[in-house]
């Protein structure tokens, strides 16, 4: 049975990286004694070694030893053999052009799908769905394809940012550039705002966190979902 957290966001204005999460993640990888990390995305350009040792830290406050993808000779093994895994944002391009490098798109798909518990952040998040195709990151490398895991029925937009009413910058929106996505697709997309995560047991799909989420739906009017929301409806809409 599928089991993830798939969280808009690592690390919350003025608190500490995976911080505010922290305390569900205990409780998400409890039957784990060590979290694969899958570094490719690297904000910021950081390295695969200083980002692994970032979440490392982190996860040592629960007792979870962390070792990364890049640490193995054989990916696809590590992947198959890992007891729990997390795939950290940054650039989603990236990620994925290095899942597809090393040929572990579908077995890390195949992994998650028979039980093992995931979590993504942003990037992370973001190829949990359908496809890529609504990231907000630049295009700073072409991956073979924008299809992604599809470990839920829609796309995601992590980070997602309403309209400022008071400022003057006049270029587009997120809502402006979903609904531009919209006109050439109709996979449903959900605007993840940052502290909001999605609580996924097998076809179950649940919002958590105190905010609402946008749901976007191809030439229907944008609809707010609750904190509690069920968007396991999703998987019954014909994309």
């Amino acid at each position: 049975m599928k089991n993830l957290i798939i969280a808009s966001t690592s690390t919350l204005h003025g608190g500490d990286y995976l911080e505010y999460i922290l305390p569900e993640l205990e409780l998400h990888f409890q039957n784990c004694k060590s979290i694969l990390f899958i570094p490719f995305a690297r904000p910021g350009g950081i390295s695969h070694d200083d980002y692994t040792e970032k979440v490392k830290s982190v996860f040592a406050k629960i007792n979870l030893d962390v070792k990364g993808l890049h640490e193995f000779e054989n990916p696809v093994e590590a992947i198959n053999k890992a007891e729990g895994i997390f795939t950290g944002g940054g650039n989603t391009f990236l990620l994925v052009s290095q899942l597809y490098k090393f040929n572990v798109m579908t077995v890390l798909a195949d992994a998650v799908k028979n039980g093992i518990p995931y979590l993504g952040t942003s990037a992370g998040s973001n190829i949990t769905g359908l496809s890529m195709q609504t990231t907000n990151d630049m295009p700073i490398i072409y991956p073979p394809s924008f299809q992604t895991l599809g470990l839920i029925p829609f796309n995601l937009n992590p980070h997602y940012l309403d309209p400022d009413t008071n400022s003057t910058h006049m270029g587009e929106t997120r809502e402006t550039r979903i609904k531009e996505f919209h006109q050439f697709n109709s996979i449903p997309v959900l605007g993840l705002r940052e502290g909001s995560w999605l609580d996924v047991k097998g076809d179950k799909i649940v919002l958590k966190g105190t905010l609402t989420a946008r749901l976007f739906k191809q030439n229907q009017i944008p609809e707010e979902l609750e904190s509690g929301s069920d968007l396991s409806f999703l998987g019954t809409l014909q994309v």
